[in-house]
């Protein structure tokens, strides 16, 4: 997948939002962001994911992040739009911004457009992409699905809390783990420091190998 990635920084670009204009960074405000696309404004799955996305705002926000959706149209279909969301998810407030791209410039340079997916017009739209962006301001996790597939966000919390769990402290999340589930020791931490930074102590699996690899603890 071309453009920027996994481990890049996301570039400082001026925005026009339904919250009015301003720098990336100056919305990231060295904090993490969530940054997610839609193929369109008034189109059904997306309708469905950004009521999705308000209503667990508040999960978000427990947790320091903040929501920046895009989407390829102007503001005002974006707060057109927004009243179509919130209708189709009672109780879901879209507090969030959402940022304007009629000429598809930004999402080229966010690496959120699909090509296989055009417009009328014959213009490339946004992919169903998803970026968490660390206080950094680099991408520590992305996620990108074609536009017939809906966004779990469950699934989207459960990487959220992983990303900040390994931030603080030297762990890696194991499958399906989810928040109060044991994580792994990072390989390159030895025995010994492990004693000195996990005083709660750890599990080493006995493995076929005989190879000490595999330490759970909880953090």
């Amino acid at each position: 997948m071309p453009g920027i990635t996994i481990g890049d920084t996301v570039p400082n670009l001026e925005v026009e939002t339904t919250h009015g204009k301003f720098k990336l960074y100056d919305y990231f405000n060295n904090g993490w962001t969530i940054v997610f696309s839609h193929p369109a404004d008034f189109t059904p799955v997306c309708t469905t994911e950004l009521g999705k996305m308000a209503a667990y705002l508040p999960e978000f926000e427990k947790r320091g992040v903040k929501l920046l959706g895009f989407s390829c149209d102007d503001v005002q279909s974006h707060k057109e739009w927004i009243k179509d969301v919130e209708a189709y998810t009672p109780g879901c407030k879209v507090t969030y911004p959402i940022v304007a791209d009629p000429s598809r410039e930004i999402i080229k340079q966010l690496n959120m457009v699909d090509p296989n997916e055009r417009d009328s017009s014959g213009n490339q739209l946004p992919s169903r992409a998803l970026h968490i962006v660390g206080s950094d301001n680099k991408i520590k996790l992305s996620f990108l699905y074609p536009a017939t597939t809906g966004r779990n966000m469950d699934e989207v919390l459960r990487a959220m809390d992983s990303l900040l769990k390994a931030s603080k402290y030297k762990v890696a999340t194991p499958a399906n783990w989810k928040q109060g589930d044991p994580v792994v020791i990072s390989p390159q931490v030895s025995n010994e420091e492990a004693k000195q930074v996990f005083p709660q102590g750890f599990e080493t699996k006995n493995l076929p190998s005989g190879k000490e690899y595999l330490r759970l603890t909880n953090v």
